[in-house]
């Protein structure tokens, strides 16, 4: 069996992100085509920054199915865990691009999508319980066998290690958010770091105000909880304390992404033994090089572009 630095678990899909910014999609002329979905781009994160990772998801049995075979391991992300099914497409993803702020997302995944439908018997139980960092996404408990799935390699999990909840609430996989805010804190007694921003957090925990969010994500049994604070930076909380960082300076291009960027940077930096503060800054400096790219998963940074960016920026005292 091998044991893997990342093993994330979750949505996965095509961007199809247009090549025109500021263009309404109705008018947009040409598209590029993109490894994505959440869970997977940080897998890809990961692996660029020099880690062993997986994912494990569906597919469709179709072309789009295909490419995310070859993407994943062209990205260097073992595939083996990625299973197709056979009567649900491999699901998009559109998006309309007005930046700095404005990145509107149509998801073509209904009623059910192919990431949807791992079911609990097909997960590898081992190489979860192996794997040094395990990352789960809140989408994956919004819908059967997936929701099952997900808890049950959690429970296997058993808090071990690093143990991610990223609560990436979106409210168009759910029926309201009183019911994400139930599976998000049925996932919570398993995990022991929790990612998200104030809205989610609000899904989650009922608290939007980034301290009290943290304070209550801890409160749920997390030693770790990430509170992602968009254009004031970052704060986190562990059991040493309190870390806050402010964001990169870029010119963003495309927001989408980011999130999952810092991610495999937050991976990054726990697996290397970091102390929270320089982990939370190469994190966000990892989030802000993707911002300022159009792709989400080809614009995953090295470990050297990342380093630069920081050093460009101790350069100018900021």
């Amino acid at each position: 069996m091998s044991v893997f630095d990342v093993l994330t678990m979750g949505r996965v899909g095509v961007d199809i992100y247009p090549r025109q910014v500021g263009v309404r999609l109705e008018d947009v002329s040409s598209f590029g085509k993109w490894l994505g979905g959440s869970p997977t781009n940080v897998a890809v994160a990961a692996a660029r920054l020099g880690h062993s990772a997986a994912v494990v998801t569906r597919v469709g049995d179709d072309p789009f199915g295909r490419f995310v075979h070859q993407a994943l391991r062209g990205y260097g992300v073992d595939d083996r865990y990625v299973s197709a099914v056979a009567d649900l497409p491999t699901p998009v993803t559109f998006c309309e691009i007005f930046p700095p702020e404005d990145f509107p997302l149509y998801f073509y995944r209904t009623p059910t999508a192919a990431d949807l439908q791992v079911r609990a018997d097909e997960v590898d139980l081992a190489a979860v319980r192996a794997a040094r960092v395990f990352w789960v996404t809140l989408t994956g408990l919004c819908q059967q066998p997936s929701r099952q799935a997900t808890l049950t390699a959690l429970r296997a999990r058993g808090r071990h290690g690093w143990t991610v909840l990223d609560l990436d609430y979106r409210p168009m996989f759910w029926p309201s958010r009183a019911h994400a805010r139930e599976w998000a804190q049925a996932a919570l007694r398993y995990a022991t770091v929790a990612v998200a921003n104030s809205d989610e957090c609000e899904t989650a925990v009922g608290v939007r105000e980034p301290a009290a969010a943290a304070a209550a994500l801890r409160g749920h049994g997390v030693g770790l909880a990430v509170v992602k604070r968009g254009p004031d930076g970052v704060l986190a909380v562990d059991a040493t304390g309190t870390a806050e960082v402010a964001p990169v300076p870029v010119e963003v291009v495309n927001g989408l992404g980011a999130g999952d960027a810092f991610g495999g940077a937050l991976c990054h930096g726990l697996l290397a033994g970091w102390d929270l503060h320089r982990t939370l800054r190469f994190a966000n400096a990892a989030g802000a090089i993707v911002a300022s790219r159009l792709a989400c998963s080809e614009a995953m940074p090295t470990t050297a572009e990342v380093d630069a960016l920081l050093a460009a920026g101790e350069a100018r005292g900021a």
